[in-house]
C-alpha cells in the first residue's frame, strides 16, 4: 500500500509538472504535448471499445485522426492556414465510413458509431484547447498565445477533484449519483466547487484580462461540466466492467481516467467564453 501511494504521488507530480510546463513554455510545447495526448487518448478509447467484443475499430486511423484534428484546429486558430486544412480530416472520416462496406465485420454500424464517437467525445475536446489558447487581436492584426486560459481549466478541475475528495471523506453523506459512482457525494462536489471558485479569484488578481465574476463563472462552468465528464467516463467503465481505462500512468490508470472531466469541461468553457464575447 505504501509503495502504491509513492507510485501515485510520483506519477501525479510528474504529470502536473509536464502538463503545466508544456502549456506555459511555448505554443510548440503545448502543441506537441496535446497532439500526443489526443492520439493516445483516442487509441485508448478505441482499444477499450474493441475489448468489449462488440466492435472492431481501426485504432491506428482513429488515433491519427485525433492527432490531426488537434493540429488542424491549432493551425487554423493561429491563422497559419484557412479552412482547407480540415479537408484531409474529412477524407479520413469518409475513409472510416467507406471501408466498413468492404471489411465484412460483424457490427459495421457499431464500428461507425464508435469511430465517430472517438472523434467527438475524445479528440474534439482536446482540439478545442486551441480556441482557448490562441486569441486573435484585431487591433494589431495578429494572433497571441495565452496559456493561462487552458491552464486554468486544468487547475479548476484538479482543485475540484482534490476538494471533493477531502470534503467528501470528512463529511460526505448524501450520494451525488450512486447508480454510477457510489463514492461521490453532494458535500464533496460542493466543497470541490468552493476550492475552484476560490482559485478563480487568484487568477482574476494576477490575470485581469477577465473580471472577477467572469473568472468565477468559468470556474463554476468547469466544475459542473467536469463533474458530468467524470460521471460519463464512470458510466462507460461500469458498462464495460473495468476499473481503469488503461495503465499508461502508473497508479493513476489511463489517459481517459486523467482527462475524463476535461472531456466536457473544455467544450463548455469554450461556449461560456464565446457567450461572454457576444455579450460585450
Amino acid at each position: 500500500m505504501k509503495n502504491n501511494f509513492i507510485q501515485r504521488a510520483v506519477t501525479g507530480v510528474l504529470f502536473v509538472v509536464v502538463l503545466v510546463g508544456c502549456i506555459l513554455y511555448s505554443p510548440l510545447s503545448f502543441g506537441i504535448l496535446f497532439t500526443v495526448i489526443s492520439a493516445l487518448s483516442v487509441y485508448e478509447f478505441a482499444h477499450l471499445m474493441n475489448q468489449s467484443g462488440e466492435v472492431n475499430l481501426n485504432k491506428t486511423i482513429t488515433s491519427l485522426g485525433g492527432a490531426y484534428l488537434f493540429l488542424a484546429i491549432m493551425a487554423f486558430c493561429m491563422s497559419i492556414t484557412d479552412a482547407r486544412v480540415f479537408l484531409p480530416y474529412l477524407a479520413l472520416l469518409l475513409y472510416l465510413m467507406i471501408t466498413e462496406l468492404y471489411l465484412k465485420k460483424k457490427n459495421p454500424i457499431g464500428d461507425w458509431a464508435f469511430s465517430m464517437l472517438s472523434q467527438l467525445y475524445v479528440a474534439l475536446p482536446f482540439a478545442l484547447l486551441n480556441v482557448l489558447a490562441f486569441q486573435n487581436t484585431p487591433e494589431i492584426n495578429s494572433v497571441t498565445y495565452n496559456p493561462i486560459l487552458p491552464l486554468s481549466i486544468f487547475v479548476f478541475i484538479w482543485l475540484s477533484d482534490t476538494g471533493a475528495y477531502c470534503v467528501g471523506s470528512l463529511i460526505g453523506k448524501h450520494r451525488l449519483f450512486e447508480r454510477i459512482s457510489p463514492k461521490k457525494s453532494w458535500e464533496g462536489s460542493l466543497g470541490g466547487g468552493v476550492f475552484s471558485i476560490a482559485s478563480s479569484f487568484v487568477f482574476a488578481y494576477f490575470f485581469p484580462f477577465m473580471s472577477v465574476w467572469q473568472w468565477a463563472g468559468l470556474a463554476i462552468v468547469v466544475v459542473i461540466f467536469g463533474t458530468w465528464g467524470d460521471l460519463t467516463e464512470s458510466l462507460m467503465k461500469r458498462q464495460l466492467g473495468i476499473k481503469d481505462s488503461g495503465s499508461i500512468l502508473p497508479g493513476h490508470g489511463g489517459m481517459l481516467d486523467r482527462f475524463d472531466s476535461a472531456m466536457m469541461a473544455i467544450p463548455a468553457a469554450v461556449v461560456y467564453l464565446y457567450i461572454l464575447n457576444i455579450l460585450k
